[in-house]
């Protein structure tokens, strides 16, 4: 049985080799040759299943394989060659001993960091790319270091990192100098050395701050009692001097205007109060009734006016008091009156919208279809707009305000049509669902719901004669889509539900890099296959044999790609199986060592050229010789018998021949 190769670790190294690696598997007695891609390498052998070895110089990503007497593995284990990383510069090179900022490292082949050192220090990795990584410094000592990064490739060079002394903050001034005990209001601090600030303090108390640069802070001041206190900062480099904060006891309220001065019984209107000493409200009292506050500043409140009746004094209470009381009238609401529905009529499960016109709708707490409430959507004085409720026959439709209720005006339930599917596009789609459908019929408006049998799809768009919808998820099957209305449901469609395909095998998985050769695909669901593409390109001449095979003409292309395969039911992946197909360049021969040779055969005969690593095949003069393949570059053979003269010398890989070299038999 050919060995098996499961892992390789290290998996990736420099490009000029070098690196210890060990492969790990089964089957590793007798290995004769390890190669990386195309380049064979020295090796040790363990055990049966493990082996180490020194990686070859190379480029990319490469498939790793063990050779034994027994064959060759043909397991997916890769290793790449990736170069040391380079470091190009520092963003900032410099900053503070307490460490915290943000460093942006630039350069080459900076994927996968492990670490970033600052001296013997280590950062933390916040973003990683490979050209930039972003990292926080940590803490050290005021002096110079070395930055570096380490990948698996190896440590990257050095650049210079300055760690400075944070100077303390100093205060040179306040705006503004006083506010309410309260608190709330905002205070610009103006000074210097002030960046990365981790308090501000008005006395004892903690303000919030908004906006922190080297020369200013804006903070909102905390609530303290009536005195003068001192404003400190606090930053890496310790507490500044202090500079006089006063909290001034807070004025009573005064009222000027209101706008209106009346409003209805039940209230609900907005009432806008002006006048000085308004911030911070705590309350607007319309006699002994308490209105919401909308709006708050020093000079104007909004409010909703609460219930009440007759004549009222408005006050407004803060921090500093009651204010003076300005008067405000009740008057009686009047009653609702209706001109016009629209529509007038509807279908008997409702859900449409009606509009309503009249006089004195304002603050409607009712609107009845018949017995049957409705939903308001908007109300003004001179318009409603409801959601009509399930009905039948003609209703009244009426509103009740504060001021009664309505005259009465008609409105009709009418059944609506049941809905008729005619087609569906398209009729299969994956088990994932997530594609659109198109339903096609008749009184299909107003759709309530889509089923793909007990599954609810979502509605993208709805007219009377079509429905576009996103397919629910489903497993894989036949099932009725139907659709439902105030009408009704549906008569069912069927939908079929289609797995997705699997590709477990491929055969051959060489072959020549012009393509044009016929290759077998085996999997699972693959009798409903519209493409195969070997990467990104797509196969010619698909014939479905069955449901697990299919062939095809192979495209052209390059290196190890993965075949996929694609039916409705979605698009293969190669998380199962050996999907891979190689492209292989054709054979080429240099020269023949030696060229010459008994006729009898028998001598050994070194065969130099490219792409030689999977000679399957080496015939002189059409009559097959033993060989063995050493390299992507060299084959020895044993040479057949033959007649003396000369004949042609050819090697055979899964990409076609290679052009032929003469050889001479010579007389024994």
């Amino acid at each position: 049985m050919a060995p098996v190769v499961t892992s390789i670790s290290p998996a990736q190294g420099v490009p000029a080799g070098g690196t210890n690696v060990t492969l790990t598997g089964s089957g590793f007695t007798g290995a004769t040759m390890v190669r990386f891609g195309p380049n064979g390498t020295t090796f040790v052998i363990v055990s049966d299943t493990q082996i180490t070895a020194k990686t070859p110089a190379g480029s990319g990503t490469v498939q790793v394989t063990v050779t034994a007497p027994t064959g060759t593995s043909t397991q997916n284990v890769f290793f790449t060659y990736a170069p040391a990383p380079v470091l190009t510069t520092l963003t900032p090179t410099s900053g503070p001993t307490s460490g915290g900022n943000v460093v942006t490292l630039t350069g080459t082949n900076l994927t996968g960091a492990t670490s970033v050192k600052f001296g013997t220090n280590t950062g933390v990795i916040l973003t990683n790319t490979a050209t930039q990584i972003t990292v926080i410094a940590p803490a050290g000592p005021p002096s110079s270091v070395n930055v570096t990064v380490t990948t698996p490739s190896g440590t990257s060079n050095a650049l210079p990192y300055t760690y400075v002394a944070v100077p303390a903050p100093t205060l040179t001034s306040l705006t503004p100098t006083s506010g309410s005990p309260a608190g709330g209001n905002v205070v610009t601090v103006n000074g210097t050395n002030l960046s990365g600030a981790t308090s501000v303090k008005f006395g004892s108390n903690t303000g919030v701050i908004l906006t922190n640069t080297a020369t200013q802070i804006t903070v909102i001041a905390p609530a303290g009692p009536p005195s003068s206190v001192n404003v400190t900062v606090t930053t890496a480099g310790g507490t500044s001097n202090g500079l006089p904060y006063t909290y001034v006891a807070t004025p009573a309220p005064t009222l000027t205007t209101l706008s209106p001065t009346s409003g209805p019984t039940t209230g609900g209107n907005t009432v806008t109060l002006t006048g000085t000493n308004l911030t911070g409200a705590t309350s607007v009292k319309f006699g002994s009734n308490t209105g919401v506050i909308l709006t708050n500043t020093a000079t104007q409140i909004t409010a909703t006016a609460p219930p009440g009746t007759g004549n009222v004094n408005v006050t407004v209470t803060t921090a500093g008091g009651t204010s003076n009381a300005l008067p405000y009238a009740y008057v009686a609401t009047p009653a609702p009156t209706l001109t016009t529905l629209s529509p007038t009529s509807g279908p008997t499960t409702g859900g449409n919208t009606v509009t309503l016109t009249g006089t004195n709708l304002t603050g409607a707490t009712a609107v009845l279809f018949g017995a049957t409430p409705a939903t308001v959507l908007t109300n003004t004085a001179t318009q409603i707009t409801a959601t009509a409720p399930p009905g039948t026959g003609n209703v009244n439709v009426t509103v009740t305000t504060a001021g009664g209720t309505s005259n009465a005006l008609p409105y009709s339930y009418v059944a609506a049509p049941v809905p008729t599917l005619s087609s569906l596009s398209p009729t299969s789609g994956p088990t994932s669902g997530g594609n659109v459908v198109t339903l096609n019929g008749s009184n299909l408006a107003g759709a309530t719901s889509v089923k793909f049998g007990s599954n609810a799809a979502t509605v993208l768009t709805n007219t009377a004669g079509q429905i576009t919808v996103i397919a629910p998820a489903g497993p894989p099957s036949s099932v009725n889509v139907t659709v439902t209305t105030a009408g009704g449901t549906s008569n069912p469609l069927p939908y079929f539900y289609l797995a997705a395909p699997t590709l477990s095998d491929l055969s051959p998985h060489l072959g020549p890099a012009t393509g044009g050769n016929t290759v077998t695909v085996f999997g699972t669901n693959l009798t409903l296959t519209s493409a195969v593409n070997f990467g990104a390109n797509p196969a010619t001449a698909i014939t479905v044999i069955s449901d697990n095979q299919l062939t095809v003409t192979a495209p052209a292309g390059t290196g190890t790609v993965v075949v996929t395969v694609t039916t409705p039911g979605g698009t293969s992946t190669a998380a199962t199986g050996n999907p891979y197909y190689t492209y292989l360049g054709a054979p080429v021969l240099t020269s023949l060592v030696p060229s010459h040779g008994a006729d009898l055969g028998g001598d050994a005969i070194v065969l130099s050229g490219s792409n030689l690593t999977y000679t399957d095949s080496v015939t002189f003069g059409g009559v097959p010789a033993s060989f063995a393949a050493i390299s992507d570059t060299q084959v020895v053979a044993t040479s057949p018998g033959g007649a003396p003269g000369t004949v042609n010398v050819v090697a055979h890989t899964p990409a076609g021949n290679s052009n032929a070299l003469p050889f001479v038999y010579d007389p024994s």
